[in-house]
């Protein structure tokens, strides 16, 4: 005898919640996919490694994922490409080691100001979002490779400034001894390496990996939330007719000067919010930090995840992080072992020109990160997880590319 079926009425609870339409919606599937991950991966990488290596590993990929989100902003969103993102990124952590450390000390003020990591979080905001203003003010009747060659020289001269500002910035010193945050009380556990679940009053970060990896996590769920509400409404909408035709949208009464310098403005916030994260979580802040192979690492995550899919940005900032600092960094002592383990030992060792496999696999680490790369784009040009807009442009225009050729061919 068959079970009977369950009939759920139009007003019960999962009628209410569309648990089936969401669970079928791929970018709901992806963030319960992360929330899982997040939540089990400080206890299950500390039980298989015995460390919080690979917390404090996340809780650094952490930042490259909200740099990716705020860039996704201004490129994803509002179609304006801007290669100085790191200059933004340079300012919030630079005014959170200016006014947390000694290094005011030395400086033509001779005081040291120590405010709290909480104030300067949103302090390294605004002032980051301050500097996207003055940046997009200037730039605005600029489209495509000269706007991207403006916000390149941006890029370049703020790392610049603070090299040179030695008297201010500690120059090619970098700033050092930079304040812990603080919090009330803390609860520690397993996750974190301690024999019992306990509260801590009066806690200090102390580089401890699993508060800076909660942290994190915290910001970037505040992030994805801003950022969602802000695609979903009439700026996001404003943002979206912009990128696809700029004259149409001035036409139909869109006022892009505004729209735009809310773009810049919006997407250096979060880098600025980024940058306070960074300045405190390692504790340092140097000008090397901050280079033009930054913007372009964080434009690669976004573009490889899928522009303007917020989902498709956090898998595409956290493949390109796994890459960069797992995959190549490991390649030469796996390759070395690899080799042992099949019978080639005699490539590992030195011989006349060969230095080595080891060796030789970290010379072509960047070339196999450039052969990754290359290859995504010709699989999946519209990358990881793309926006659904995107996706069909894509597929539109592959398709009028197909019609013109067939046009262009003779018929006999």
């Amino acid at each position: 005898m068959s079970e009977p079926t369950t009939v759920r009425k139009p007003g019960s609870l999962w009628a209410r919640l569309h648990l089936r339409e969401r669970i079928k919606d791929r970018d709901t599937a992806i963030y319960g996919v992360l929330l899982v991950v997040v939540l089990v991966w400080p206890m299950s990488t500390y039980y298989a490694t015995g460390s919080s290596f690979l917390t404090s590993q996340a809780a650094h990929a952490g930042t490259w994922v909200l740099l990716a989100i705020g860039l996704n902003v201004v490129v994803g969103f509002a179609g304006l490409l801007d290669l100085g993102y790191a200059a933004f990124f340079a300012i919030g952590a630079y005014c959170y080691a200016l006014f947390a450390s000694f290094q005011l000390q030395s400086s033509p003020l001779h005081h040291a100001y120590h405010l709290p990591f909480w104030l300067m979080l949103f302090v390294g905001m605004f002032v980051a979002a301050a500097a996207g203003a003055i940046l997009g003010f200037p730039t605005l009747r600029l489209r495509g490779d000269y706007l991207a060659i403006v916000t390149l020289g941006f890029g370049e001269i703020v790392p610049q400034l603070f090299l040179n500002l030695d008297q201010w910035t500690g120059g090619i010193n970098a700033i050092g001894s930079i304040d812990q945050p603080s919090l009330p009380g803390w609860i520690t556990g397993p996750w974190a390496g301690a024999t019992s679940i306990a509260i801590l009053p009066n806690f200090n970060f102390s580089y401890d990996p699993t508060a800076y990896y909660v942290l994190v996590v915290i910001m970037i769920i505040i992030a994805v939330v801003l950022v969602t509400n802000l695609h979903r409404s009439r700026l996001g909408r404003a943002w979206m007719a912009i990128r696809e035709d700029e004259v149409a949208a001035a036409a139909m009464g869109i006022n892009t000067v505004t729209t735009k310098l809310l773009a810049f403005s919006i997407g250096a916030s979060f880098s600025g919010f980024a940058g306070a994260y960074y300045g405190a979580s390692f504790g340092l802040v140097s000008p090397d930090s901050f280079l033009f192979v930054v913007s372009i690492t964080v434009l690669v995550m976004v573009v490889l995840g899928g522009m303007g899919n917020i989902t498709g940005v956090i898998v595409g900032a956290i493949a390109i992080y796994f890459v960069l600092n797992n995959v190549l960094v490991s390649l030469p002592t796996n390759a070395e072992s690899f080799a042992n383990a099949v019978g080639l030992g005699f490539i590992t060792k030195t011989n006349g020109d060969w230095p080595g496999l080891a060796e030789e696999a970290r010379r072509l680490q960047f070339l196999l990160y450039g052969l990754i790369l290359v290859g995504m784009m010709l699989l999946r040009p519209q990358g990881l997880f793309p926006s659904r807009v995107r996706e069909q442009e894509l597929k539109h225009d592959a398709v009028v590319e197909e019609e013109t050729v067939a046009e262009q061919v003779p018929t006999r």
